[in-house]
């Protein structure tokens, strides 16, 4: 019952989401909600999948892919953008544009980030989250100084893109975030018996025949992709990865990476579905739904802190 709970709550949620005050209107306000219901359901995968897999990559549940610089890389690009091409460039390069963009941009930096820090006889997964933090920190200072040159009427349209919102998520963007997380899935489907190896240690997983080096290198890439996605898709995310990830352990009884990974995408789902649900009908757009998110990540982010540090 656990397990299958959070997709009856999916597909409860949804109903509500699309229905309750629509008036059956068949022209713009049901097509616009389920439009803003696909990018939760893709940004919900992408969230789930990529925390998972970085916490079992890193052995760590306290950790998201964040503190690897991917969404503070985001951000400067999008600042870069506005600086550079201004608000009529933006729009020209079009939302599916930038998440093409975002996403070869992002994965280039995973690529020399690990090429660099991974190089053969070097696979110190600890000393690469030290300089994705640092550079996290550098990114975001950066972007901070390209804001300070930012007119003020594009400064907003930057601040937009800068927070989580199911708002501006267009069709032919949704389509092709779709089908990039559908084709990542496929590719990594046959991955899942690997990560429910990794998730034992390095060594473990070494003398049971796994190769370290090569699968991690893959599983970052693909951790680089998806948090492109989402971010280009919803905007940054921060700590909704640890509240996903480690719900998903508590409810899935196991480690097994076919049961975590969906029940993560279940949880998402829901988290996102009951924002936008309290942004809506509760608080009257006086809040968004970034705002709630990241309270109560945040929020259970502390509790785990707490938590972990009165065990010891």
């Amino acid at each position: 019952m656990a397990r299958h709970a959070p997709w009856a709550l999916v597909l409860l949620l949804s109903s509500a989401f699309v229905l309750v005050g629509a008036d059956w209107d068949l022209t713009y306000v049901i097509p616009r909600r389920l439009l803003r219901l696909g990018a939760m359901l893709v940004g919900g995968v992408c969230v789930a999948w990529s925390a998972i897999t970085f916490q079992t990559l890193t052995g760590n549940r306290l950790l998201t892919p964040a503190v690897m610089g991917y969404e503070a890389l985001y951000l400067l690009l999008q600042a870069l953008l506005v600086l550079l091409l201004g608000s009529a460039g933006v729009v020209l390069l079009g939302a599916q544009g930038n998440v093409l963009l975002a996403a070869s941009v992002m994965f280039g930096y995973s690529w020399v980030l690990h090429r660099w820090l991974l190089r053969e006889g070097q696979h110190n997964l600890y000393f690469l989250l030290l300089v994705g933090l640092v550079l996290t920190l550098l990114l975001g200072s950066l972007t901070q100084f390209v804001q300070l040159k930012i007119s003020p009427g594009e400064f907003s349209l930057l601040q937009g893109v800068s927070q989580t919102s199911f708002n501006r998520v267009q069709g032919a963007q949704l389509l092709v975030a779709a089908l990039l997380v559908g084709g990542l899935a496929l590719l990594n489907r046959s991955q899942l018996n690997t990560l429910d190896v990794l998730a034992l240690g390095r060594d473990q997983a070494r003398s049971l025949g796994v190769d370290y080096p090569r699968v991690l290198r893959r599983q970052l890439a693909l951790i680089a992709a998806l948090v492109a996605i989402s971010t280009s898709l919803l905007g940054p995310t921060a700590f909704m990865g640890v509240l996903v990830a480690n719900l998903a352990y508590r409810l899935a009884t196991s480690y097994r990476h076919r049961l975590t990974l969906a029940l993560g995408s279940a949880i998402a789902i829901v988290v996102f579905l009951i924002a936008q649900l309290l942004v809506e009908h509760l608080f009257n757009y006086k809040t968004t739904v970034g705002l709630l998110i990241n309270l109560l990540c945040g929020g259970y982010f502390l509790v785990l802190l707490t938590r972990q540090r009165s065990h010891r």
